[in-house]
This record gives structure tokens, C-alpha cells and sequence, in this order.
């Protein structure tokens, strides 16, 4: 029996004049939703995580001895994610408040994220729910350096990729894919 040839199909991207913040698809599904949503009476079956809004910042290593050079490393600021909300049929842009823990794996492999940095983050007290969550004290020293919308440096990846991973207080998650 032939195969049938694939039916191409065209995708056009949409472009948001009006936003100030790049990387917002959440407002592609806006519209669908909110009409399928109107008459439901239905609050929090799902919600749509738009992309996080994340800056990559380079950062000069001092150099080693004997090398002459310095090194290049990166860092990673997140600022905000947005959120489409069923219930009011609006994208909300959250800033970094909104974000409840994010997560970098500083060598993606494109197959399996693995989490190499991680930052806890919120309004709610996330030092008290972490030391709940693990029974244990953790080092206010060590602390500070994880309650941070800015990571540490690290040096760029072997495979030329990093993920950012970034998780709201709902549980929602979505990850990006920088090529560095």
C-alpha cells in the first residue's frame, strides 16, 4: 500500500504590537478560550502559562592563572511570566512575584532537563515552606543565594544550550530553550 503524501500546512505567527514584553503566547489563545469558556460557569479547570520573560546576561570570569584570558560566563535573570485566567477570560503578566521556584539545567541535552540551579522565589514565605517541605534547617547563608530572580554565574554549556524552567504557586510549568 503507497503512503499518502503529507498535506503541508501554513502557520502564521502572530505579532503583538501592544505588548511591551517579548514572548507572549498566551494571547494567541485568548480569544478561542474566552468564547468557549463564557458560558461554562467553570473557574480553574486549566490555566495557559505564556513563556517566561528571562534575560541572559553575560558575565566577564576573572582570568585563570596563566591563561591570560578571562573566561565567559552566564547568568540568568528571570522577570515574570504571564498567565491566561479562564475565569476572567485575561492574560495577567506577573512579575517575578509570581513565580514560585525556577530552575536551570546549564548543559541541555534536548532530552532530559536536569536541574543543575535552582531558585525559590514568592511573597509567601518560601524560606519557612522549603525548611517545612524538606524537615530540615537550611543555612541562611546558602539561602540567600537561592531566594534570587538573578542566578549564579555559570560557564557556558558544552552542547550550546541551557533551559530555564519556571514553575508559578499554582504548580503550572513551563520551560524555554536557550541557544548560547
Amino acid at each position: 500500500m503507497a503512503k499518502k503524501p503529507a498535506t503541508l500546512k501554513t502557520v502564521e505567527a502572530l505579532k503583538h504590537d501592544a505588548d511591551k514584553r517579548k514572548n507572549i503566547p498566551t494571547a494567541e489563545y485568548q480569544s478561542v478560550l474566552q468564547k468557549n469558556l463564557e458560558n461554562t460557569g467553570k473557574g480553574n479547570l486549566f490555566v495557559i502559562f505564556g513563556e517566561p520573560d528571562i534575560d541572559l546576561l553575560p558575565e566577564k570570569d576573572p582570568p585563570s592563572p596563566g591563561s591570560g584570558a578571562a573566561g565567559r560566563k552566564l547568568r540568568v535573570k528571570v522577570k515574570g511570566v504571564d498567565v491566561f485566567k479562564p475565569q476572567t477570560g485575561e492574560v495577567e503578566s506577573c512579575n517575578a512575584d509570581g513565580i514560585a521556584c525556577w530552575f536551570i539545567d546549564t548543559d541541555y541535552n534536548e532530552e532530559s532537563f536536569f536541574v543543575r540551579h535552582a531558585y525559590f522565589l514568592g511573597t509567601n514565605d518560601p524560606y519557612s515552606a522549603l525548611k517545612t517541605t524538606l524537615k530540615a534547617e537550611i543555612n541562611p547563608e546558602a539561602w540567600a543565594t537561592l531566594n534570587s530572580d538573578t542566578s549564579r554565574p555559570f560557564p557556558k554549556p558544552k552542547s550550546g544550550r541551557i533551559a530555564v524552567k519556571v514553575i508559578n504557586h499554582l504548580g503550572d510549568e513551563v520551560m524555554k530553550v536557550f541557544k548560547v
